[in-house]
């Protein structure tokens, strides 16, 4: 077994893997004690000297992956990603500007390439973007004639809520969110404009109660597809571990048969 082998059979090791996320998960733990005044003052050197004492074994990581896939590491996208998250933290003036700083916190979602369970629900997301797609542009159609109407109806009693399409468009999107939709807003419109609800009702209706659910459904879907799937990756695994040590059997069966019979 060549050095490249063993290197990747090392990194696929259950030890190894659960490691990287305790080391994930511990430097998310950090980063939030590093937006505490308190803490940063008491335990701040400590704090900045186990974050990087992270980011190394982070680097690490990546170094050993690059060595034992070569070439092939930047054709998984989960690589890609890692590289990107980790590369965050390289920056020069990461350390320095805000919102590098703020960015590093990211490193929390390499947790999501090294979790099967989570990269399940990623791909099938993912799966799940051309169909969901078609139903962001029906929205968005909903969403266009629905400010224009609510402009149109609204405008000059609601300018706040209603005064031009930006602000019908976000009103509208309050309501489909159902936050204090009732109260906040439509209510104050039927005081003055009784008939109202002829236009909110049906306007929640259907993005709330059906455009929504048909995101949800789509990516419901998509996830049992893509459990079905690796079932069924699993499945063939099996079958093929099970055919060879058939086969096995059989050759040491057979040449056992061949030495019984010469003399």
């Amino acid at each position: 077994m060549t050095l490249r082998e063993k290197t990747a059979e090392f990194l696929e090791r259950p030890i190894v893997r659960n490691g990287v996320i305790a080391v994930i998960l511990f430097n998310a733990l950090l980063l939030g004690l590093e937006t505490s005044a308190e803490v940063m003052a008491v335990a701040g050197p400590v704090i900045i000297a186990l974050d990087m004492a992270c980011l190394a074994i982070f680097v690490m990581e990546l170094a050993l992956k690059m060595f034992a896939q070569r070439a092939g590491f930047f054709r998984s996208g989960w690589n890609v990603f890692d590289f990107f998250i980790v590369g965050i933290s390289l920056m020069p003036g990461a350390q320095s500007f805000t919102v590098l700083r703020a960015l590093r916190i990211l490193r929390l979602l390499r947790v999501v390439s090294v979790s099967p369970s989570l990269r399940r629900v990623v791909e099938g997301f993912i799966k799940a973007l051309p169909g969901m797609g078609s139903v962001f542009l029906l929205m968005g159609m909903l969403f266009y004639i629905g400010a224009v109407m609510a402009t149109k109806l609204f405008g000059n009693s609601f300018p706040d809520w209603f005064g031009d399409l930006g602000n019908s468009a976000y009103s509208l999107f309050q309501i489909m969110t159902l936050e204090s939709w009732s109260m906040g807003i439509v209510r104050p419109v039927m005081e003055i404009y009784p008939q109202a609800w002829l236009f909110f009702v049906p306007f929640i209706m259907v993005t709330t109660f059906a455009v929504v659910n048909l995101l949800v459904g789509l990516i419901v879907n998509s996830m049992q597809e893509a459990h079905a799937e690796e079932a069924n990756i699993r499945t063939d695994e099996y079958r093929d571990e099970v055919l060879t040590r058939l086969r096995t059997i059989e050759a040491r069966l057979e040449a056992e048969a061949d030495a019984k019979v010469k003399p």
